[in-house]
C-alpha cells in the first residue's frame, strides 16, 4: 500500500458552522454510540487541569482523547478551555480546538475549532435521549441557563420536534434570559414555538416533559418533587439535580459508567464514593444505594430498556464523550475536503 501525506487542514468557526449545517448530528450521535456499546471504540480518561490565572479567577483547561472505529476510522483529541468570567468580557465561557489524526499515519490531518462542535453534540446528545426516553410527543420543553449551551439546544431540539410549542426559560440573571430570548426571536416565530421566561427554576421544572439545565452552577437545587410524571430531567450541566433525584427516580441513564464513577467533580462520581450509587452491571447492590440502570449506548443497541410506563421519571446525566467530538469533526473534515472548504497549513 502506498501512503500519500495528506496537507494540515484548519477550519475556523464559521467554517465549521457551516458544514455542520450538512450533518445530521444526532444520527452521527446515535451511531457512535452503538460503535461504543459494542467495543468498537477507545475513550481513555480526560486530563483535567485547574488552575488560577493572574486575575485570581478559576480557569480549567481539559484534554480528550478518543478512537472511533467502524465506517469511520478515526482518531483525535478534543481540547476545550474555559472560564466563567469570560462572558463578562464579550468572550464565551469556553473555547477549544479539535484536533483529527490521519488514520494510517497518524500525523495531524486537520485542526478545528472546537467550541461549535462541542455545544452541538452536547445538544445532539440531549435529543437523542430525548428521541429514546420520553413518554409522548413533546410539546413542552425546560431550560435552564441563557448561555451558549442553552442556545444550542433550543435551536436544535426546535428544528426537530415539530410538536413542540412551548420553552419555558429561566436564568438566575434575567437579562441573559432577555436577550437569548431577543436572538432567538425570528427563528422561534418561524416555527411556531413561544419562549416563555419565568421567574424560578421551579416554575420552569414543574408541569414539564423535558428539562434541560445548562448551567455553570456546582450546588443542586432541582428537587424530586418538581418532576411531573413522564418527565425526563436531562442533566446536562452534571450538578443541578439534588441527590434524592439520583435515589427517587424511576431510571438513571448515563452515557459512560466508567468515566462518570471515575470523576470526582460532579454529583454521581460523589455518589458513588460515598457508596450512594453502583454500576448497572453490579450484582450486589449495597443497601442504601442506587443502582445505574443503563449506558445510552445500551438503549441504542436495544439491549436494555427503561421505561416501564408513560409516568416513570428518569433522569440522564450526559457527562460528555470525546467520542461524540470526534464523530461529528470527522464528517466535518471529509465534507471540507469534498467542498474545498478551508485553510492549508504549513507543518
Amino acid at each position: 500500500m502506498v501512503v500519500h501525506d495528506v496537507p494540515l487542514l484548519y477550519l475556523n468557526r464559521r467554517e465549521v458552522e457551516t458544514i455542520c449545517q450538512r450533518i445530521d448530528s444526532v444520527e452521527a450521535i446515535r451511531s457512535v454510540f452503538a460503535l461504543h456499546a459494542s467495543g468498537q471504540t477507545q475513550l481513555p480518561d480526560e486530563a483535567y487541569m485547574a488552575w488560577k490565572n493572574p486575575l485570581g479567577e478559576s480557569v480549567r483547561s481539559l484534554n480528550m482523547p478518543a478512537y472511533i472505529g467502524g465506517a469511520f476510522e478515526m482518531a483525535g483529541t478534543k481540547i476545550i478551555n474555559g472560564n466563567i468570567s469570560n462572558p463578562t468580557r464579550g468572550f464565551p465561557r469556553a473555547s477549544g480546538l479539535t484536533v483529527l489524526y490521519d488514520p494510517i499515519t497518524v500525523r495531524p490531518c486537520c485542526i478545528m475549532e472546537g467550541a461549535y462542535i462541542s455545544s452541538l453534540r452536547t445538544a445532539s446528545v440531549s435529543a437523542l435521549a430525548i428521541d429514546l426516553l420520553s413518554a409522548q410527543q413533546v410539546e413542552v420543553i425546560s431550560v435552564i441557563g441563557s448561555g451558549v449551551l442553552a442556545q444550542a439546544h433550543i435551536q436544535l431540539l426546535v428544528a426537530r420536534t415539530p410538536s413542540l410549542k412551548t420553552i419555558k426559560l429561566y436564568d438566575t440573571d434575567s437579562e441573559r434570559a432577555r436577550a437569548l430570548q431577543e436572538t432567538l426571536g425570528s427563528f422561534l416565530t418561524t416555527h411556531h414555538v413561544t419562549l416563555q421566561s419565568v421567574s424560578s427554576a421551579e416554575e420552569a421544572i414543574r408541569e414539564t416533559q423535558i428539562i434541560i439545565p445548562a448551567t455553570t452552577t456546582t450546588v443542586g437545587y432541582i428537587r424530586f418533587s418538581w418532576l411531573a410524571p413522564g418527565a425526563v430531567l436531562v442533566n446536562v450541566s452534571l450538578d443541578d439535580a439534588l441527590p434524592e433525584v439520583v435515589q427517587q427516580a424511576h431510571a438513571v441513564v448515563v452515557d459512560d459508567w466508567q468515566l462518570v464513577k471515575n470523576d470526582q467533580q460532579r454529583l454521581l462520581g460523589k455518589m458513588y464514593r460515598v457508596g450512594e450509587v453502583c454500576g448497572p452491571d453490579e450484582t450486589d447492590v449495597p443497601p442504601g444505594s442506587r443502582k445505574i440502570d443503563a449506558q445510552i449506548g445500551e438503549l441504542v443497541l436495544g439491549s436494555k430498556e427503561v421505561r416501564r410506563s408513560e409516568k416513570d421519571i428518569i433522569l440522564v446525566n450526559p457527562f460528555g464523550l470525546a467520542i461524540q467530538d470526534i464523530v461529528i469533526a470527522s464528517q466535518v473534515y471529509s465534507l471540507a475536503r469534498e467542498m474545498a472548504i478551508g485553510t492549508t497549513l504549513e507543518r
